[in-house]
């Protein structure tokens, strides 16, 4: 009884460090006009080698679609099993807010923010976005090449 207070101590001041390092990072991506039905959007991380790290974000429920967003789906190792991380698809003209916990590690370490997005009987856009996950980049709003009309993170 007497050392399960030192130990208890311990176990705390090893857990304060890790909760202390992470911060939140909201993600804003803003869809164009485009004229179809709702957009199946991956928010996924990669290192500074290239290689998926982990998915941030998927909008569109339905995992038979999820095939569509390409680079994710590759680089997820083909699954689909996004629980916890995945919301209805954004609508033409909508915005997609999602504030998550990340590592500070991650930021000004060479990892990138990559956006796939899809819409049914419409053009695929796979790495639509790719940004650096830098202090520098913070607030400032980057243009996708397909239906994405702007993305901006904040720290």
């Amino acid at each position: 009884m007497k050392a399960a207070l030192p130990v208890a101590m311990l176990v705390g001041a090893l857990a304060v460090p890790s909760l202390a390092s992470a911060r939140q990072v909201s993600f804003e991506t803003q869809m164009s006009n485009y004229g179809g039905d709702g957009a199946y959007v991956a928010l996924y991380l990669t290192d500074n080698a290239g290689r998926y790290q982990r998915t941030l974000w998927v909008a569109g429920p339905k995992a038979k679609y999820h095939k569509n967003l390409r680079d994710w789906y590759r680089a997820a190792g083909g699954t689909a099993k996004v629980d916890g991380i995945s919301g209805a698809s954004v609508g033409a003209g909508k915005t997609l807010r999602v504030t998550l916990d990340l590592a500070d590690t991650l930021i000004d370490a060479g990892y990138q923010v990559h956006i796939d997005t899809a819409v049914e009987d419409m053009k695929a856009y796979p790495s639509e976005v790719v940004v650096p996950l830098t202090r520098s980049g913070v607030n400032k709003p980057v243009s996708g090449n397909g239906y994405v009309k702007s993305f901006r993170y904040a720290l």
